[in-house]
């Protein structure tokens, strides 16, 4: 017989559940704002408009539903409690309910025997409490609103006593806790599917996973994923899948959900956050697997069989990067890029109708198939600096905005790749404490080397100080820039694939460089 999907929510996600559905001739309604994403795309015609926490309308998209799910955690749980065993709800509302309060999530975790960060919950939000909470973590740490936070909204890291009665301002009126700083090498995810509703069952048969791909964040966004990740051991893969698959096998109902961990610098794991709903982290599944993340969502909570074979990469060659679309300043700027992609091997564009880009809005992805990674690389790089350039004009939007006056930046730091970015961020950091000015770019002596050439003869002409430059491998990029311009250069080697980063050092330390 078949069964109708309700939706919870219609935006990107419920958008690229629906198109997985229509290939599958699965019938779904979505509940969210007129001409939402997922509607635009869906002729059934008996949508529900409004809001995926109104209980009058959740109660209406129940009575024409079979099973209603979520795109989004963000939802009425006591609704979906009275629901419960009117219609099918999946992953179930308790899930949803302890997912939501992110401080509950840990806890569950915790009791589960799930390593993950420590975290304190706060009671009074007050300095005093917060300088308690230093005194057993230490600084920096993280506070974090307990519900209603995503994509970094709701996060502010504290490094200093100087900053906890800035942090409490800035997320004022909500229910915090501290989490101690994970000081990681790394950030991973492992798009996780859940066949049987009981968390008691064997985690084993109940669970099965995608593939472990490494995520890069830019202001605490999901800007790209790689598939599979890069610069791990067979190892850590086969822990981080077990890790995430137990983790998710203590929740109850079923479904795809994902789960975000943290590799240390020891080696070590810790689960971060789970996301009861398909993630931006396995988009690239729809491309890259012969079942996407929507697919495998669908089939497990239908109870139609999902063969393991399904969820791996379509091919053992296949590598993919995806990267996210953000929205810039101008209304049209996300199309820019999705139009330059055009013309990228391998490249496929995925629009989500969303009308008017604002910056920092996700308008879209981009996934890039490729035989080996470093193919795949050199095909994203041109996309990856069209989104740069995107984001450095809302940056400068911003300040101009906010900050009447604009400083001079002193301090220039360039690397050959976006996924170096993670490497260089403690420096960026201390930069930012020190209150010295500086800008960010990307250049490579193989890559893209007219433009690195360019940006060398013009360094000291912009009125740059010093360069940091910081590259892996062959690592050219420090000695070239050297050899350009008068300007100092401090090479920073990146550790690469082997060789534990030496390789890198040594190519930066011999280059010979000869100045006119």
């Amino acid at each position: 017989m078949e069964q109708t999907v309700g939706i919870l929510g219609g935006g990107q996600l419920g958008r690229m559940l629906t198109e997985s559905a229509n290939r599958l001739n699965i019938r779904t309604l979505s509940l969210d704002a007129p001409e939402a994403p997922a509607k635009q795309i869906n002729a059934t015609g008996e949508h529900i408009d409004g809001s995926f926490k109104d209980p009058d309308a959740v109660r209406r998209l129940a009575k024409l539903c079979d099973i209603l799910t979520v795109e989004i955690e963000h939802v009425n749980t006591d609704i979906l409690e009275q629901l419960d065993g009117k219609v099918q709800i999946h992953p179930s509302w308790k899930t949803i309910r302890v997912i939501q309060d992110k401080f509950s999530q840990k806890t569950h975790l915790h009791a589960n025997d799930i390593p993950t960060t420590f975290s304190s919950s706060l009671q009074c939000n007050t300095t005093a409490e917060l300088k308690s909470v230093a005194g057993e973590v230490g600084y920096p740490f993280m506070l974090k609103s307990r519900t209603e936070a995503y994509d970094g909204r709701g996060n502010h890291k504290v490094n200093s006593d100087s900053d906890l009665q800035n942090a409490l301002d800035c997320l004022r009126d909500r229910p915090l806790y501290a989490e101690k700083w994970a000081d990681f090498d790394m950030e991973l995810a492992v798009m996780v599917v859940k066949v049987e509703s009981d968390p008691s069952s064997d985690w084993s048969r109940i669970t099965k996973a995608f593939p472990v791909v490494e995520t890069i964040h830019e202001d605490s966004i999901c800007k790209l994923v790689y598939a599979p990740a890069r610069r791990i051991s067979r190892e850590t893969r086969q822990k981080a899948q077990e890790m995430a698959r137990k983790a998710v096998a203590s929740f109850w109902g079923k479904g795809v959900f994902g789960c975000e961990m943290f590799l240390l610098n020891d080696g070590s794991l810790l689960v971060n956050e789970i996301a009861p709903r398909p993630h931006n982290s396995g988009h690239y599944t729809i491309d890259a697997c012969p079942l996407s993340q929507y697919d495998a969502h669908l089939k497990a909570i239908l109870g139609l069989p999902i063969p393991l074979n399904s969820l791996h990469l379509i091919e053992p060659g296949v590598n993919a990067i995806m990267l996210n679309i953000l929205g810039g300043v101008k209304t049209d700027s996300h199309m820019h890029a999705a139009h330059a992609a055009h013309a990228i091997d391998g490249a496929r564009i995925h629009l989500y109708g969303k009308g008017k880009a604002r910056p920092g809005r996700k308008m879209g992805h981009i996934t890039v198939l490729a035989g080996d990674m470093t193919t795949a690389e050199l095909r994203m790089q041109p996309l990856i600096e069209d989104i740069d350039r995107i984001r450095r004009e809302s940056q400068v939007n911003d300040q101009m905005l906010d900050e009447p006056r604009t400083r001079q930046p002193l301090v220039s730091i360039t690397m050959g790749s976006d996924s170096d970015r993670s490497i260089l961020a403690p420096g960026v950091q201390i930069l930012k404490e020190l209150d010295i000015p500086f800008m960010v770019t990307i250049t490579s002596a193989h890559r893209t080397p007219d433009r690195m050439v360019d940006f060398a003869k013009g360094a000291r002409r912009r009125g740059y100080k010093v360069i940091i430059a910081a590259a892996g491998g062959a690592a050219h990029l420090p000695g070239m820039i050297a050899a350009i311009t008068p300007l100092p250069v401090i090479g920073l080697p990146v550790k690469a694939s082997c060789l534990d980063g030496v390789d890198s050092l040594y190519s930066i330390a011999q280059m010979p460089v000869s100045l006119d």
